[in-house]
């Protein structure tokens, strides 16, 4: 037996170790241990973790790094990053975005990133981020899955051209129904607008992912509308309410009856830990609110929970830099998951999670799935997050298409020459 790639010696998230992956026409065909057979490359991960790719599940293409044009948020806060969008969407052309996207699709690969979800405005009439995208989508199919959200981002109804042009972006080929009611003139036209793209999504057989109760405000309800609609039309397991930002204000008793009701209909959450801690609270002296939405309760409802990147050095968040890790770590913190069980949670929230909310086909470190995957300079997924662990190599389809070496440092104390391999301090995970 001839293979394309067989890794030796890997550790899996699951905890496995010693573990051989063998690889042939693009797909995993034998997890186990000591593997015998010829490979046209051998990689020797030396008890290293090796993971399915990063899945971003909630990030904004159509903005990457446009930081500074054409200026700078300076309070910081949502709505200025809405209005400068506003400013900067005249300045667009189809060639800007598709390099601007291009360029963080490297990064993305660079970092083991391989399936990112993004949101794209609609509410330009003349459609040029969603043309721009969709051609980014064909040009990175080879090495990345780029799924797109048709967003409305001045409102479904707010904006005069929104409906028609989301529905433009539809026939398009642009793959989810997005939203935004929060950002309505009124609670009522929000909770108008998700029934709305509810049903444009039933109608369709689409998806739908609506940023959703996007605020400090604690009497925002639109996750309630969008679980009555979700088991209203049948579509449970489609359906994706991302931020929900104002849980983290409501009172426990109306949580208590909202967490069941999102997980009977079976509707996913993101949380998108960098920007959510950066916008949120900002009319808050103290106590601050931290921004991000009750993630361990919505795991011990049952709620599938992904984290997103949302942005990277565009109007709403000057940072970033496509590490799903820097992510991971991030909504660990701020949710205080420090028990090794949800360190290991806030890894799969970054993984596995969100490979579910995007439906991806094929997807994890089985014999049949594709043979995507990232091998990290870490041993476990706690070590991962901690270190924000470097890619050694990423594959794509059995083939190598990202590698770098490991970072070591040379350290000569008091003439005691030694070498630092940050990860050989943490225990196991």
């Amino acid at each position: 037996m001839s293979l394309d790639l067989l890794v030796k010696n890997a550790s899996l998230p699951d905890g496995r170790i010693g573990v051989d992956i063998a690889c042939s026409m693009g797909q995993i065909t034998a997890v186990e241990r000591g593997i015998k057979a010829e490979a046209a490359r051998v990689i020797d991960a030396g008890g290293r973790l090796v993971a399915p790719p990063f899945v971003d599940s909630h990030f904004h293409m159509d903005a990457t790094l446009s930081l500074g044009t054409p200026r700078m948020n300076e309070s910081g806060t949502l709505l200025e990053g809405i209005a400068l969008w506003g400013e900067l969407k005249p300045l667009l052309t189809v060639d800007s975005v598709i390099e601007r996207a291009l360029r963080y699709c490297d990064l993305a690969v660079s970092q083991g990133l391989l399936a990112i979800r993004s949101h794209v405005d609609v509410c330009d009439d003349a459609l040029t981020g969603v043309e721009a995208l969709l051609e980014v989508k064909k040009q990175v199919a080879p090495y990345l899955d780029l799924q797109l959200v048709a967003f409305p981002q001045d409102g479904f109804f707010r904006s005069q051209t929104a409906e028609r042009n989301l529905l433009r972006a539809l026939d398009m080929g642009v793959d989810v129904v997005g939203g935004i009611p929060h950002f309505e003139r009124t609670m009522a036209d929000g909770g108008r607008s998700v029934r709305a793209l509810c049903e444009i999504a039933a109608e369709r057989g689409l998806m739908v992912d609506l940023h959703c109760d996007e605020s400090d405000d604690p009497l925002s309800r639109h996750i309630e509308t969008l679980t009555c609609e979700t088991q209203r039309l049948g579509l449970q397991g489609r359906v994706t309410g991302s931020h929900l930002t104002s849980m983290h204000s409501m009172d426990n008793y109306y949580v208590s009856k909202l967490l069941p009701l999102i997980a009977e209909a079976g509707v996913h959450a993101i949380a998108n830990p960098l920007i959510n801690i950066t916008l949120q609270g900002r009319h808050d002296t103290y106590p601050k609110r931290r921004g991000q939405t009750r993630v361990p309760e919505m795991r011990a409802s049952g709620i599938t929970v992904a984290f997103g990147q949302d942005c990277v050095m565009d109007p709403w968040y000057s940072m970033g830099s496509g590490d799903m890790l820097e992510v991971a770590s991030m909504g660990m913190h701020v949710a205080q998951m420090t028990s090794r069980d949800a360190m290991r949670y806030a890894f799969d929230c970054v993984t596995a999670h969100p490979a579910k909310v995007l439906g991806l086909e094929g997807y994890g470190l089985d014999v049949g799935c594709n043979a995507d995957f990232v091998l990290l300079q870490a041993v476990n997924p706690i070590e991962a997050i901690r270190l924000r662990a470097r890619r050694l190599a990423v594959v794509r389809r059995g083939r190598v298409i990202a590698e770098s070496d490991p970072a070591l440092t040379r350290l000569d104390l008091a003439g005691r020459p030694s070498i630092v391999d940050a990860a050989s301090y943490g225990p196991g995970g």
